[in-house]
């Protein structure tokens, strides 16, 4: 096959260019259109990586590569996605380029604009490998495409496989067969049901099928030679298949038959067949199973679409092949379809053939079906009537456009519609149709797109079809003069629509760095001044959703729109309330931020929203909100003031994890200013809160744990944490998968401890809780192992728990972690090392395993915390005269002598201690060298 291709085109004298000639250019035309829509046709298979890669020499250069699954950098070119060997399936290096998969062919082709053809007549005169890589995919698929279309009978007897395929597909008609079954559950070897006798005549298996029309039950036998009836066999015909007989004896199955997509046995045959006789063909090509899975679906989709070809599958299966859109579990169809259906589909096999005037009427006919029932949409869509409404989007008649739009429009709400049309190319034509003058037009492409774009693969369609760019430029108008003519009305809703679709799009990272880079973000804001909800519910929508990256809530901070954020919190309306305090949420991780929310007022609404506590998404968003806002202490004091403590302290209970997560957090922040801690208490907030600690949500125990410690530093709260067995909670979670529990456990241990009456006592009460948390010094977290220091640095404090820790090896680990540069581990690894010099021989021990003179090198950081606490450890190491020695071989004399000089009473301290304690250890020294 391969060597009969490279014949058919012709070649220059000397065999190594192609002519130009027509045959050739006819040739090269074929493989371009079929090559550059091959990724649109079928996405699943262009992404199959080749067995070697197509290589030439190429006139593109990188500034061509616009699309952002490329990475340029100087003049090369490389595809974000690798192959499972860490390759880029396309790269460019001039002049050289190389393309691993169809996907970035296609995409390559449709990157070169007026270049495509030299690309493609590059790509066949290049090197022999090249040659032998595309003739060889050439080769497999028109393979493909010869077995299933000429090698494969058209018609034939019969297969026990081939009538169970046919039998499973009848049982999901539900609307138009009441019950389809076997009369025998048992099933031979073979595959037949019928008995062995019965096999012997060709016999296969016996059916019982209850039609929506016929009386009595239909009685079917199957056999190798066809099927018939039971009650006239010696009368009846054998009829090639099983629907071909329910045709025949049922009006109701034919007539929906006529109008949907069945599958027919010769292409369940071929379907069949084709993993079963071509085995010899398979190993010839070396292709592997799984391509064999691909070359069958491609080949039996092109048999069934070609002309003259069986009908097409049916499209009643889902897919799964998006994993944000999953289809969704609908209720069943009754078999008793209601009028509607049938009308409607009526209505689009007389739009199929209609003239102009015909299909506005009927286009109008349809809008007055009510749309938005999942009925009416599917009959549209089982009698293919989408591919005539996104056909008609490519007539020159405006009135059709715009009919075929709205109703679009309408059924796209149903996520299978949604799905067919990205298939049916259908966003593409509506990108384009968004460079009409025809402002109508505008709206509803915009619109549909919005409704359309719900999934990953629709989103990316738009971004790489240049959809974003044309739908940030929707966006500029003026929208709110002292009077509207009727030019701007339209024009600030075709900015309304704009904005919809951006919302849809905004959903996607990358789309959201695209409507950045496309000027989106003032054309956003001066949006924002509106005083339309309309209009403002889409535009924050799409801020709050672009607010997840760091660029965007800058550029809201620089732009002015915290200002418009916080006045549309005191608006009637409460999506677009939810939507601005989701935009603040995110937001507010900045300190500027929080500020400006307080300068402009912002934190009583967001108080008095908690009070629309049935509106869970409000409230989700609102408490966020506050917890962000609470994390300065500015902020706090105004939520004393409007007593939002209290009120938060009452939705600790009966709410969904999302708001219970940004209630927890926001109490958490409050709690760092003491008085707060008694209005917690005095409000009933403690023992709800030690409850949580027996969840499972990540995020939200994490926010619990740093309530409880906070709660902790009052010593009338911690009675009452430890009544409830809120210390045992905590050590528990110091077990939990998540660094960041654990971190967080480990932290509010630590006042649990030292608040505690008898926290020894309490402490060795843990069976193994000590042995346990000596362990998570092996962690790899450093967050980990500074709450883990800090807590041993507290348990260490009694004598008794001291001893333990030490039998349980705590002085190796903590020596082994002393060369670390994080100044936060530096600190409270210095603690826990001088309260661990406290028992038996632990400070030799440290001198022995070299922790000396790292600690020497912390006196160099910048954190007068480090400084505090290794001064501290330095002292107790220094009692041991070889550490001593270390310490003044690495300088630590010096260093201390400037710490002394510190207004820091501790550091002050310690400092002169060690500094003591390695001058007596000299003045010894010199004494018993002097005699």
């Amino acid at each position: 096959m391969g060597l009969t291709i490279s014949r058919a085109v012709q070649w220059s004298s000397d065999g190594d260019q192609l002519e130009n000639s027509p045959l050739n250019n006819d040739i090269l035309t074929e493989i371009l259109l079929f090559t550059e829509g091959f990724e649109d046709r079928h996405p699943q298979e262009a992404s199959i990586p080749f067995c070697e890669p197509l290589q030439w020499n190429t006139s593109l250069e990188a500034a061509d590569f616009t699309s952002d699954i490329y990475n340029t950098r100087g003049e090369s070119a490389v595809s974000l996605e690798c192959d499972d060997k860490g390759r880029p399936l396309l790269q460019l290096s001039p002049p050289a380029i190389t393309v691993h998969s169809f996907y970035h062919l296609s995409n390559l082709l449709k990157l070169s604009k007026d270049k495509k053809m030299k690309e493609v007549w590059a790509c066949l005169e290049g090197e022999l490998l090249c040659m032998h890589s595309l003739l060889y995919y050439c080769f497999w698929l028109l393979s493909c495409i010869f077995v299933v279309c000429v090698l494969l009978p058209r018609e034939g007897r019969l297969s026990p496989a081939a009538v169970n395929t046919e039998v499973d597909l009848l049982k999901r008609e539900n609307r138009v067969l009441k019950s389809v079954h076997y009369t025998s559950d048992y099933v031979f070897s073979n595959g037949c049901r019928s008995p062995p006798w019965r096999q012997m005549e060709g016999e296969i298996c016996s059916l019982i099928i209850e039609t929506c029309d016929t009386e009595p039950t239909l009685f079917i036998t199957c056999n190798t030679s066809g099927v018939f009836l039971n009650e006239v066999r010696k009368l009846s015909r054998f009829y090639k298949d099983i629907v071909t007989l329910l045709k025949n004896q049922s009006p109701h199955f034919a007539a929906a038959a006529d109008e949907q997509v069945l599958l027919n046995t010769t292409q369940i045959q071929q379907f069949t067949l084709f993993q079963h006789i071509n085995l010899k063909l398979w190993a010839s090509l070396n292709i592997n199973m799984s391509n064999r899975c691909i070359c069958v679906c491609v080949c039996v989709c092109m048999r069934s679409k070609s002309p003259g070809g069986a009908d097409d599958f049916s499209e009643s299966s889902s897919e799964d092949e998006e994993d944000e859109e999953k289809p969704e579990r609908r209720a069943e169809i009754p078999t008793d379809l209601p009028s509607e259906y049938w009308q409607i589909q009526k209505l689009v096999k007389y739009l199929k053939g209609a003239n102009q005037t015909a299909t506005v009427i009927v286009l109008c006919t349809l809008r007055d079906f009510n749309l938005v029932q999942e009925t009416c949409q599917l009959a549209i869509r089982d009698v293919g009537g989408l591919e005539v409404l996104i056909n008609l989007l490519d007539t020159d008649d405006i009135r059709c456009n715009i009919g075929s739009l709205k109703i679009l429009r309408e059924i796209s709400c149903n996520s299978l519609i949604r799905q067919t049309i990205a298939d049916l190319g259908g966003l593409q034509t509506m990108v384009s149709i968004l460079d009409t003058p025809v402002k109508e037009l505008k709206c509803l492409a915009a619109e549909t797109i919005a409704n359309v774009a719900k999934f990953r693969r629709a989103r990316r369609t738009v971004r790489q079809y240049g959809g974003i760019k044309r739908l940030v430029e929707l966006l500029d108008c003026l929208p709110d003069s002292v009077s509207l003519s009727a030019e701007q009305e339209r024009d600030a809703d075709v900015a309304r629509c704009g904005a919809l679709a951006l919302w849809s799009c905004s959903k996607s990272t990358r789309n959201k760095e695209s409507i950045r880079q496309a000027g989106g973000i003032p054309l956003l804001a001066r949006l924002l001044k509106s005083s339309q909800k309309n209009m403002l519910i889409p535009v924050v929508g799409t801020l709050q959703e672009c607010a997840s990256e760091k660029s965007y809530r800058i550029a809201i901070q620089t732009e002015g729109m915290i200002e418009d954020l916080v006045k549309n919190l005191s608006c009637d309306n409460q999506e677009l309330q939810m939507h601005c305090a989701s935009a603040i949420f995110k937001c507010a991780e900045d300190k500027h931020t929080r500020d400006l929310v307080r300068q402009y007022d912002g934190l009583k609404p967001l108080v008095m929203l908690l009070n629309k506590a049935e509106n869970k998404q409000l409230l989700a968003a609102t408490t966020g909100a506050i917890w962000k806002c609470s994390i300065s202490l500015e902020n706090v004091a105004k939520f004393q003031e409007y007593r939002a403590l209290e009120i938060l302290v009452g939705l600790l209970k009966d709410q969904p994890e999302e708001v219970l997560v940004n209630v927890v957090g926001a109490l958490g922040e409050c709690a760092q200013i003491s008085e707060n801690l008694a209005t917690i208490r005095k409000s009933g907030g403690i023992q709800p809160l030690v409850k949580l600690l027996s969840g499972t949500n990540q995020a939200l125990l994490v926010n619990v744990t740093k309530a409880v410690g906070a709660c902790a530093t009052d010593p009338e709260n911690m009675p009452i944490i430890d009544r409830l067995d809120g210390v045992r909670l905590l050590w528990s979670l110091l077990k939990n998968p998540s660094p960041d529990v654990q971190a967080s456990a480990a932290w509010a241990i630590c006042p649990c401890i030292e608040n505690a009456k008898d926290a020894g006592e309490m402490v060795r009460s843990f069976v193994g809780g000590l042995e346990l948390i000596v362990n998570l010094l092996k962690s790899q977290n450093k967050d980990v192992l500074a709450s883990v220091c800090a807590a041993i640095a507290k348990i260490a404090k009694d004598v008794e728990n001291l001893a333990v820790i030490s039998d349980h090896g705590v002085v190796p680990m903590l020596a082994n972690l002393t060369n670390t540069v994080d100044d936060k581990l530096r600190r409270y690894l210095a603690e826990a090392i001088a309260c661990c010099c406290m028992w038996g021989s632990n400070c030799v021990s440290f001198g022995e395993a070299g922790a000396v003179a790292p600690l020497v090198h912390y006196l160099h950081s910048k954190d007068p915390l480090v400084h505090q606490a290794t001064a501290r450890a330095l002292f107790e190491l220094s009692k041991d005269p070889n550490n001593c020695i270390t310490m003044h071989e690495n300088g630590v004399v010096k260093l201390l002598l400037i710490m002394i000089g510190s207004t820091d009473a501790i550091l002050q301290e310690a400092a002169a201690s060690c500094v003591a304690n390695i001058r007596c250890l000299a003045l010894a020294n010199d004494k018993a060298k002097n005699g």
